[in-house]
């Protein structure tokens, strides 16, 4: 993906802002979609032994990125607690997409990774800038931090992942001259993070698709604000997200023209049905799927287009008209995608 069409992918999407009344922060994400800041130190050069390393940094509570280099890889952890979070859980992304996937970092070549941790003054978000990722502190009541929760850390960098495998990027558009995600390839592309994001809590908690929660963001809001951010077993359920979730879980919920963080809804579920109809480890058999299947959607893929996609990919690994092509071409019909 080319630098002018990198993406800022953010975790928080502006109606749980809305919700918990920082919705003004939006501005700041909206902006940072359109500026770029330059590294201080070449970290694709950092690596002299070739093999790929995290670099933790505090901007201090400043927009400035990256801000102070205060954890490299392989050193001893520091007197912060975000730093030492953010530098834990981006090595259990990585590590979660080598020993799966055999996955050299982010962009498959073995590329540095950075993150900067207490960006901006109380910022309620954390994203992935098409660079680097960058963490706020949020305001310590309502939202607690983003550091701590490896699902959201592995739902940003997933973004990175999906940047550097689908050429031209998949849903992103210009719009008056700032970078976002939109249409159903927009959804697929915020699914698409959902989905490894709870893979890679599974895999490092060694869940079963029974065991797992299928939740992401538990935790970052207060308990009386809400449980997580999204739901990928029931899409919308504000019970088990927060108030004025408006997640579709099928195609009865799509909006044209909506929210992607909305309309993501409806792949996420399709992906958690295919991978409870499979049973056993997630990441073994619709993980693969999904995984293998991302480099083949088109920048404007529609659901229908990853419907397909995934239904191919599983016949190309597991046999056509295998119970694995079956749960997955079940599980688009379910959600109305493809018909019955």
């Amino acid at each position: 993906m080319s630098a002018r069409l990198r993406c800022v992918c953010c975790a928080l999407p502006r109606r749980a802002l809305e919700h918990v009344g920082l919705g003004h922060h939006h501005a700041a994400t909206e902006r940072l979609r359109s500026e770029r800041h330059a590294h201080t130190v070449d970290l694709r050069a950092a690596a002299a032994n070739g093999k790929r390393e995290r670099f933790v940094f505090d901007a201090a509570g400043t927009e400035a990125l990256p801000g102070t280099l205060v954890r490299p890889e392989g050193a001893r952890a520091v007197g912060d607690a975000a730093a030492n979070q953010a530098y834990e859980n981006v090595g259990i992304t990585l590590d979660f997409y080598a020993k799966v996937f055999g996955r050299d970092s982010l962009d498959g070549a073995g590329m540095d990774v950075s993150a900067s941790v207490h960006w901006g003054e109380g910022f309620a978000n954390a994203m992935w800038t098409g660079k680097q990722m960058l963490f706020g502190d949020g305001d310590g009541v309502r939202v607690r931090g983003f550091t701590h929760c490896l699902d959201i850390v592995a739902h940003e960098l997933t973004h990175a992942v999906t940047q550097h495998a689908v050429r031209g990027g998949l849903g992103i558009v210009k719009r008056k001259g700032k970078l976002d995600l939109a249409g159903e390839a927009g959804a697929l592309n915020e699914s698409i993070s959902d989905v490894f994001a709870s893979l890679v809590k599974q895999w490092h908690r060694k869940q079963d698709v029974k065991q797992a929660d299928w939740l992401v963001g538990e935790g970052v809001f207060a308990p009386e604000i809400g449980r997580a951010v999204r739901s990928l077993k029931q899409p919308g359920d504000d019970r088990l997200t927060y108030g004025g979730d408006d997640q579709a879980g099928d195609m009865r919920g799509f909006v044209p023209g909506g929210d992607v963080h909305a309309n993501s809804g409806i792949p996420n579920r399709a992906f958690y049905l295919a991978a409870t109809a499979l049973g056993g480890r997630a990441w073994e058999h619709a993980g693969r799927i999904w995984y293998d299947s991302v480099p083949r959607l088109k920048p404007k893929a529609t659901f229908v287009d990853a419907a397909h996609v995934t239904s191919e990919t599983a016949a190309r690994l597991f046999g056509i008209a295998s119970r694995e092509q079956h749960a997955v071409q079940a599980a688009w019909q379910k959600v109305g995608v493809l018909p019955a």
